[in-house]
């Protein structure tokens, strides 16, 4: 018998907007070349990206709910307003990407790689983020209420206005992010990297909890010594 999935597979082929439009149903592309393509406004919904060059690929305004992507090479790839509810995001580099005014509702992001992404104006509710880089990416107004942020880097990040109220942060970074505004009730920041802040920086963590080396990092900035 044929296999429908089989049918549905498309591998190590240059593709361009019009090869998309000509398939017919949820595809998954294998090891793909689609860099620089103009890709705006499709439906490609339930489609899965596997090993796929989509640098510079344009998605703007394009219907990708429930898409999955895996070990994806996708720089500077712009999604822009596009509805990536549902989709899940594994060990994919996205770095200068743009997700501006995005939908990202249940969206997944593990061992990512987002340095300098732009995520302003997201719609997000339980966004997740895992073992992933956001290295000087923005993230303003971003809720991480009740998140466990495991091994996510914020290192330089725009974070203005974030909410980060009950989160539980695990080996991930906030070293030198912008924090004005954030809120951080009933965090807990013992497995945060706080370089770089300053006690004078601290008011939004109030009602957070932090480890006794950390209060002594914080109090070093004023001279004092805990002993």
């Amino acid at each position: 018998m044929d296999n429908p999935s089989a049918e549905r597979t498309v591998r190590d082929r240059l593709l361009t907007r019009a090869d998309l439009q000509r398939l017919s149903g949820e595809h998954s592309l294998i090891d793909c070349d689609m860099e620089g393509a103009d890709l705006s406004n499709l439906d490609l919904s339930g489609w899965s990206f596997q090993r796929c060059n989509l640098r510079k690929a344009d998605f703007r305004g394009s219907r990708l709910e429930r898409t999955h992507w895996q070990s994806c090479r996708a720089p500077f790839a712009d999604l822009s307003g596009c509805d990536l509810s549902e989709a899940a995001f594994v060990a994919s580099d996205f770095n200068n990407g743009s997700f501006k005014r995005a939908l990202l509702e249940a969206a997944r992001f593990s061992q990512c790689k987002l340095t300098g992404a732009d995520l302003s104006e997201v719609r997000a509710i339980d966004l997740d983020f895992e073992e992933t880089l956001l290295i000087n990416a923005k993230l303003p107004r971003l809720s991480f209420r009740r998140a466990t942020l495991k091994r996510v880097d914020f290192s330089q990040a725009d974070l203005r206005n974030c909410d980060f109220r009950q989160a539980n942060f695990i080996e991930s970074s906030l070293r030198e992010a912008n924090m004005h505004g954030c809120r951080f009730d009933g965090a807990d920041l013992r497995g945060a990297d706080l370089g770089g802040l300053r006690l004078v920086d601290a008011a939004p963590f109030r009602g957070a909890t932090i480890s006794r080396d950390q209060a002594t990092q914080l109090l070093s900035e004023l001279g004092l010594h805990v002993r």
